[in-house]
C-alpha cells in the first residue's frame, strides 16, 4: 500500500492521478502548508527539502520525495505509463515539467494569481513566460499526440494538473488548439478525473 503525504496542489496531483491510472492501493496523508506542516521534523525527515509530495511504499517501506522521481519510481514498478524502450525521450518531457513547466507557472501563480499589484516585474514576467509554455507546449502537440509521443506517460501526468490550473493564468487554454486537444483528452480519463480529486471532496477537473 501506498501512502501519500502531500498538499491539495498540482506536484501531489501528479502522484493521485498516477496511482488512479494504474490502479495501486493508497491513502492521503494531508500536509497542511498553510500552518507549516512541512517544516517538522518528522516530515523533514523523508522530505530534505520540506516540500510535498513525498510516499512512503509500505510494501518495502521505501519512501520516496520529488514528484518527478516519484512518477518514475510508480512507472517502474506497474510498468505502465513509462515504457523501457521509450525513457529516453519521455524524461526530457518529465525532466522538463519539473524544471521549467512547474517553477515558472508557480512563479506566475504567485505574482498574478496570489499577489496581484504587489510585483509589476514580476507579473509581467511571469506572464511572458507562462504564455511562452502555452506556445512551446501548443507547438509539440501540433504534431504529437501526447509529449512524449504517440503514447501517454507520466510526462503527460506530471504536466496536466498545471495547466489545469489555467483558469489562473488568464493566458486563455482555448487559444491554443493542439494544447486544448491534449487538454480535454486526458481530463476525459476516469483515472484523470479521480486522481485530480485529490482530498475528495468533489473537486473537478477545470472546462476550457
Amino acid at each position: 500500500m501506498i501512502e501519500l503525504l502531500t498538499a491539495n496542489t498540482p506536484n501531489g496531483k501528479k502522484i493521485s492521478i498516477m496511482l488512479e491510472e494504474i490502479e495501486f492501493k493508497y491513502k492521503v496523508t494531508k500536509i497542511n502548508i498553510n500552518k507549516n506542516e512541512q517544516f517538522s521534523p518528522d516530515f523533514k525527515k523523508l522530505s530534505p527539502f520540506c516540500k510535498t509530495p513525498v510516499i512512503i511504499d509500505h510494501d518495502n517501506n521505501q519512501s520516496l520525495f520529488e514528484s518527478g522521481a516519484i512518477l518514475i519510481y510508480l512507472g517502474e514498478k506497474s510498468g505502465k505509463f513509462y515504457n523501457k524502450n521509450r525513457r529516453t525521450i519521455i524524461n526530457q518531457w518529465l525532466m522538463g515539467q519539473m524544471g521549467y513547466v512547474g517553477p515558472m507557472l508557480g512563479q506566475h501563480h504567485q505574482f498574478h494569481y496570489y499577489n496581484p499589484g504587489k510585483s509589476e516585474f514580476g507579473e509581467k514576467r511571469y506572464f511572458k513566460i507562462s504564455e511562452r509554455i502555452y506556445k512551446e507546449l501548443d507547438e509539440r502537440l501540433s504534431n504529437s499526440e501526447y509529449l512524449s509521443g504517440k503514447d501517454y506517460t507520466i510526462a503527460d501526468i506530471a504536466t496536466f494538473p498545471w495547466i489545469a490550473r489555467h483558469e489562473w493564468h488568464d493566458i486563455g487554454l482555448n487559444n491554443f488548439e493542439n494544447l486544448t486537444r491534449w487538454y480535454k483528452k486526458i481530463a476525459s480519463r476516469k483515472a484523470v478525473k479521480k486522481g485530480y480529486d485529490l482530498l475528495k471532496k468533489g473537486e473537478l477537473i477545470p472546462k476550457v
